[in-house]
C-alpha cells in the first residue's frame, strides 16, 4: 500500500492561546496530505480540475489523540483507502516528527464530480490515473 508524507511546521496562526492546534486545522492539513500525495504520483489537484474533474468532501472525520503544538514539525501520512465508481476515500496520520507519535488519525471521502457537481465514473474519463490510484491501494 502506498502512502505520502508531507512535512509541515504547525504555524503560530493555527494555535489557541495555549499554543494548541485548533480542531479544525486538522482538516487543512489533510487538504495538505492529498494535494502532495498527488504531486508525489506526478499528477496535480490542479490538472485534475483542469480537466473538469473535482472532488468535493462528502464524508470526514477525525480522532483527536494528542494535541499538536507551536512549532511541532509534523508528517501528515496520507494514503487511499478505497476507490470505488465514483467515490475516493483518503486515511490520514498526523505524527510529530520529533518523537514519532501519532497525534491524530483521520478520513475524508470525495466524491468525483464535474464542475456542475454531477458524478463523474472517474475511471472512464481518466483511465490511466485511475490505474495510478488504484495500484496504490494493494
Amino acid at each position: 500500500m502506498y502512502t505520502n508524507d508531507a512535512v509541515i511546521r504547525v504555524r503560530y496562526g493555527e494555535t489557541d492561546q495555549m499554543g494548541v492546534v485548533y480542531h479544525g486545522n486538522y482538516y487543512t492539513w489533510f487538504e495538505v496530505g492529498r494535494s502532495e500525495f498527488f504531486n508525489s504520483l506526478g499528477y496535480t489537484y490542479k490538472r485534475l480540475e483542469e480537466e473538469g474533474i473535482i472532488l468535493p468532501v462528502i464524508e470526514s472525520s477525525c480522532q483527536y489523540i494528542k494535541p499538536a503544538k507551536y512549532y511541532d514539525e509534523i508528517i501528515i501520512r496520507t494514503r487511499v483507502d478505497s476507490l470505488k465508481g465514483v467515490r475516493i476515500a483518503f486515511s490520514y496520520e498526523v505524527i510529530r516528527k520529533e518523537d514519532d507519535i501519532l497525534l491524530a488519525r483521520g478520513k475524508t471521502t470525495h466524491g468525483f464530480v464535474n464542475k456542475e457537481l454531477k458524478p463523474v465514473k472517474f475511471k472512464k474519463v481518466n483511465r490511466e490515473v485511475w490505474d495510478i490510484l488504484e495500484n496504490c491501494i494493494r
